[in-house]
């Protein structure tokens, strides 16, 4: 089991992405060799008790030194609340809170032609990471390098074009991307599901995060098409250890349904296995 590491670790940097959009750097170098894509961080500011309690943050991606080793992790936040109002405003060199790693990672896939990933809003943030181990860029959490993806095609939709961050990083990284907005302004005209919906061949697997409607249209889809999917919920959270159970979401078991918390059994959860 991974060690949990909790600590106060500077800031190498925090700059804007795109509207409202921030990606903040933790030198942490535990931190980064323990990670893995799909898992998340807590983040707080520290010496304060406004806000008191943390956020939850999925891993970008993590930060080599010059040797090659992981040395710091990068999150991306959409500036929405007290904390991340706050958090744009802490400087290099400056300090946050961090505890982590969290919740499991995406699961191991077998060799596929295509991996589709699906991302609502600020659902794009875990993808980075998950790009490269798809593609056998880049080995996370000790694992070596592995390529089970021939071709990882991110969809990727917002309301408008000034808040598709991170666009350029997924590229660089191999991705397709094909973008959707509500306006039209950039990519696909309508729900980033509609524009999958569109592309050929269909992806051999799914992978979504986003807004609760995105994830049931994207598991309604999946399910039409016979094709398996995974989803990474967006739950708010309080502890991200399991202790609190203010993260609950349905599940499907023998008896009909259960809670559990999406902070220690999830984030990311087989679509068969949720209640809508």
């Amino acid at each position: 089991m991974t060690s949990l590491v909790h600590a106060t670790v500077p800031v190498g940097e925090n700059v804007r992405l795109a509207r409202d959009t921030y990606r903040i750097r933790l030198d942490c170098p535990d931190l980064a060799r323990a990670i893995r894509p799909g898992q998340f961080l807590m983040v707080r500011l520290p010496g304060s008790t406004d806000p008191l309690l943390g956020r939850p943050f999925a891993l970008y991606d993590t930060i080599l030194d010059g040797t090659g080793q992981p040395a710091g992790v990068d999150v991306v936040y959409l500036v929405v609340g007290k904390l991340t109002g706050l958090l744009k405003e802490v400087r290099a060199s400056e300090s946050v809170t961090v505890w982590g790693p969290l919740g499991n990672g995406f699961p191991d896939l077998p060799p596929l032609e295509q991996v589709g990933l699906v991302a609502g809003g600020i659902g794009q943030t875990p993808f980075l990471a998950h790009i490269r181990e798809l593609l056998g860029g880049r080995g996370y959490g000790g694992r070596p390098a592995q390529q089970t993806a021939q071709r990882v095609s991110l969809f990727y939709g917002v309301r408008t074009a000034d808040l598709a961050a991170g666009v350029d990083d997924f590229r660089a990284a191999g991705a397709d991307v094909h973008l959707a907005s509500d306006d039209g302004s950039v990519g696909f005209r309508g729900f980033v599901t509609q524009r999958l919906q569109q592309h050929v061949p269909r992806p051999a697997h799914l992978v979504g995060c986003g807004p609760e409607p995105m994830l049931k249209a994207l598991a309604e889809l999946a399910c039409e098409w016979g094709v398996p999917c995974h989803l990474s919920l967006e739950t708010p959270m309080a502890c991200g250890l399991g202790v609190c159970f203010s993260c609950v979401t349905k599940v499907r078991t023998a008896a009909g349904w259960d809670y559990r918390r999406v902070c220690v059994d999830g984030p990311v959860f087989d679509v068969q296995a949720l209640c809508w």
